[in-house]
């Protein structure tokens, strides 16, 4: 039996890699899942896979509008993870690119969120959840206080 060639539009190395990428998840990841569990089980609410800012075509995967925080999981492949992240060995050139582009992306979203009053808060997926959500949690509390104290001070409470 021959194997079907690869797609001309692919850039993976063989059948098997492309598959490997095709069943990478852009959203709902195991890491993402547990964060969110914990969160909410936490009492916080939150947008899933929003954009914090409409004018920008990029997505966090939790967005709490109400407090400006975006929150991103990223993946220690696909974002470059300093402690994970094992260059390709097959198709370095292309890979090496990849990976720099996604994280020149990410540096780019970070500051244009800052730059609009935005918190951003960046998990490794390797991180443990429970550490990461008592990050998020601390920072909306935080912001929540602050919020409501300077509201007592504006309406002269």
């Amino acid at each position: 039996m021959t194997e079907e060639p690869l797609p001309p539009e692919s850039t993976a190395s063989s059948r098997e890699v492309r598959a490997s990428m095709r069943a990478n998840r852009g959203k709902d990841t195991g890491p993402e899942l547990a964060l969110r569990s914990l969160l909410y089980s936490r009492g916080l609410r939150y947008r899933v896979n929003a954009r914090p800012l409409a004018e920008i075509r990029r997505s966090a995967d939790l967005v709490f509008p109400r407090d400006k925080v975006a929150v991103f999981v990223d993946g220690c492949f696909w974002h470059g993870c300093p402690e994970h992240y094992r260059p390709a060995t097959r198709n370095a050139d292309f890979w090496r690119e990849k990976i720099e582009g996604n994280r020149a992306r990410d540096a780019d979203t970070s500051a244009k969120l800052s730059a609009a009053g935005w918190a951003v808060i960046r998990i490794w997926e390797h991180e443990d959840p429970a550490t990461a959500a008592e990050r998020v949690d601390l920072l909306i509390r935080r912001l929540r206080t602050s919020a409501t104290s300077e509201g007592d001070v504006a309406v002269g409470r």
